[in-house]
């Protein structure tokens, strides 16, 4: 393992030289395994981008921190092909600074606007980006570039902590988002029609390494959406349960309590924030929020319903989490039985956590990485940590969505979809990854719960997608152009 780890390691600083900043400039040198140009190549010809801003419905609270407001940031690339034909993509995700880059020294004003001064130099740096290709090579060539322009922003700002990893990519990502969608879109293509070998000609060994040789990423990812996904409702660790928890009614249409939203949605799957550290207050969120479901559901006649569990890194260490199961089982075994899987239940930096391995937990159910997957390196680490699936994300870039995906099939991995509270046009990029990859069933997607104005222009255009009746997304109409997003004027 450590050799797998040193090889990666030298080869990212080889595709370091690909995209190198300069005295605030950015210059380019194409690297050696850039093949001859195709016709199917992209160029990069203007990148815009913008902002938008909503308060939350109601606060949400996940890992001890409760946020209630969002700021979209929206970008639009233009693309050319050889024989002039041009498109415009459009991408978009949340700055969520709060779970990209959480600090206790540093307020939400100055995270966001570490994101904010990040994003107009990636803005620059892929404008600046010329070089013919698909665009999972192109993301390959300016991550490196993206991540200097990180280290540059911290180092300007004089920020107490840097900007990590988790969070450039976030920032990045509705740049790559745009610039698949302007993919898709200039070729006449669905985006999950492009990744086969007549697009993406290289096989996965030049992101995956060695095991990925001879593997195409079209074969791990379907050209055509599965026609449902479900929809894990997220509880937060503060939302009220029952009527009794309601402090004051909002009354504007929408469901106040988990039985309301139950009813109104249909739903089926449950992903229950936990704040971690105290074990009681852990155990009896659970076993409440178990009662109120299975009254609920039996009300409806609905016999089968799943839980996944996320900590969101609270818990102080793998002792915990294991004995938080244990006596899960004993005082509820059909609460037990319905979790699904766990989300990263210890720190994100596994480097430094390397006692808080997983094998035990993931004999019970399958312990899922999120917040630390952030390259193929970190998943490796992961899986030699005893974790056993992946939370893949529309936040994290589609490119890396995607070569992801491959890699947790090839592994054997669980695999499932998670959310960034996205609405609009992330929330569809988001969905598109959850039809489209073998293996995912579900997909939490809770802006519907707490930035609902943020969605409403797409509503009509999307009604499968916004309107759940039955706990499902309908997702068999995913099959426009690019990622199938316009954006909204």
């Amino acid at each position: 393992m450590d050799m797998r780890l040193r090889k990666i390691q030298r080869r990212d600083l080889l595709r370091a030289a690909v995209v190198t900043p300069v005295l605030g400039f950015v210059h380019f040198v194409r690297a050696p395994y850039v093949s001859a140009v195709s016709s199917t190549d992209i160029r990069i010809e203007d990148v815009a981008f913008s902002y938008q801003d909503f308060l939350y419905r109601t606060p949400y609270q996940f890992g001890g921190r409760t946020v209630d407001r969002v700021t979209l940031l929206n970008v639009n690339c233009a693309v050319r092909i050889q024989n002039g034909r041009n498109a415009k993509g459009f991408g978009s995700m949340p700055l969520g600074n709060l779970w990209a880059f959480p600090s206790d020294v540093m307020s939400y004003d100055t995270t966001l606007g570490a994101m904010k001064a990040l994003a107009a130099r990636i803005a620059k740096v892929t404008a600046a980006y010329k070089e013919p290709g698909h665009p999972i090579d192109i993301n390959r060539a300016l991550e490196p570039a993206y991540l200097a322009a990180a280290r540059e922003v911290s180092k300007e700002l004089k920020l107490v902590e840097p900007i990590p990893k988790l969070c450039t990519l976030v920032t990045a990502s509705p740049f790559d988002a745009a610039i698949h969608d302007a993919y898709g879109k200039v070729h006449g293509l669905n985006c999950y029609h492009t990744y086969g070998r007549d697009y993406l000609r290289h096989d996965l060994a030049r992101d995956l390494g060695s095991d990925f040789k001879g593997d195409n990423l079209g074969h791990f990812i379907l050209k055509e959406p599965k026609p449902r996904v479900a929809v894990f409702h997220s509880i937060g660790a503060a939302d009220p349960l029952a009527d009794a928890d309601v402090k004051k009614r909002l009354n504007d249409g929408l469901p106040e309590t988990l039985p309301e939203w139950i009813h109104y949605n249909g739903l089926t799957h449950f992903k229950i924030k936990l704040n971690g550290g105290d074990l009681d207050a852990d155990l009896d969120r659970v076993l409440r929020i178990d009662r109120i479901v299975t009254a609920a559901e039996q009300k409806r006649g609905v016999k089968d319903w799943l839980y996944s569990l996320d900590f969101n890194e609270r818990c102080p260490n793998v002792g915990y989490l294991l004995e938080f199961l244990h006596r899960l089982k004993e005082q509820a075994p059909g609460g037990f039985d319905r979790i699904q899987y766990l989300e990263q239940p210890t720190a994100r930096n596994l480097k430094a956590h390397r006692s808080n391995t997983m094998h035990a937990a993931a004999k019970l159910r399958p312990v899922v990485i999120d917040e630390s997957l952030t390259d193929l390196e970190s998943l490796l680490l992961a899986r030699e940590m005893g974790y056993t699936g992946v939370a893949l994300k529309a936040c994290k870039g589609q490119s890396q969505a995607m070569l992801m995906a491959a890699a947790a099939q090839k592994f054997g991995m669980f695999r499932t979809v998670q959310d960034l509270t996205c609405p609009g046009a992330a929330l569809i990029q988001s969905v598109g990854i959850a039809a489209h990859v073998p293996g995912v069933t579900a997909i939490e997607a809770n802006a519907r719960e707490y930035v609902p104005a943020a969605n409403k222009p797409w509503e009509s255009k999307f009604p499968g997608i916004f309107h759940i009746t039955d706990g499902n997304m309908k997702t068999a109409a995913l099959t426009e152009v690019g990622l199938g997003a316009v954006e909204e004027s």
